[in-house]
């Protein structure tokens, strides 16, 4: 086994780091001596590689705890979507350096915007961030759902649909303005009140997996018309201020 100062000069990780992701539940030492020495053994390691993956990805910490910890939790699976991840990223990158040699080469009359689109990037991020394990919002979705007749869901998911058709009679008004933010307060508190609790931060992942493409997208398109899930994205970002 490695000790916390050996683990940080293999992996580059500070000790401080290693510290701070054993405070919080996330990488767990193996063994502590009786001097209190963090021991790491090669599972550990492994952990370790898969929180670094995410963390270049810009994961936040407490999503990859959730993530590693869920009972549902496929490793292989998480890799692949990891790999898929990095080569966007990596395609990303690639368009950032064409369009920096191209100013380069022509000047600043060089207005080509298109590298600095990270939609497919953050879309698929957002739904592979939906496929992995049960979250806490989804065992409150489940108890919610307990003893929930056919009728009561039909009527909750028409109630639902609803909302979007509205969304789609308002995209005609700025994604930013005081009316369209009320109707992105009024889908929130749905939310929150018929499945799960639905904090800031779940909203604005909820509104990049509505505009991601899908089954989510087709069905919002389809009750408000084309263009109104990319309309809601857009509507919860100027909520959430991005």
């Amino acid at each position: 086994m490695k000790t916390v100062k050996e683990v940080s000069r293999l992996t580059g990780v500070s000790v401080r780091a290693l510290h701070h992701y054993d405070a919080i539940g996330l990488l767990k030492p193996t063994a502590v001596t009786e001097a209190g020495y963090r021991l790491y053994d090669d599972t550990a390691l492994e952990r370790l590689q898969q929180i670094l993956l995410f963390r270049e990805l810009e994961f936040p910490l407490k999503e990859i705890k959730a993530i590693l910890e869920s009972p549902n939790f496929d490793r292989k699976k998480a890799l692949d979507q990891q790999l898929t991840l990095l080569e966007l990223k990596k395609e990303h990158l690639e368009n950032l350096i064409l369009l920096a040699r191209g100013i380069k080469l022509t000047g600043v009359n060089y207005m080509d915007f298109t590298a600095f689109d990270t939609r497919k990037l953050d879309e698929y991020a957002a739904q592979a961030k939906a496929s992995w394990g049960k979250t806490a919002e989804y065992r409150e979705f489940e108890e919610k759902a307990k003893g929930r007749g056919k009728e009561e869901t039909q009527k909750l998911s028409e109630e639902m649909m609803a909302l979007f058709v509205e969304f789609g009679e308002l995209r005609e008004l700025p994604a930013g303005s005081e009316r369209v933010g009320k109707q992105v307060k009024r889908l929130q508190s749905f939310i929150t009140e018929h499945f799960y609790t639905c904090s800031d931060e779940m909203l604005c992942k909820l509104g990049e997996l509505y505009a991601a493409g899908g089954e989510f997208t087709e069905n919002i398109d389809r009750a408000g018309g084309a263009g109104t899930a990319v309309f809601v994205r857009e509507a919860i970002q100027a909520r959430c201020g991005k």
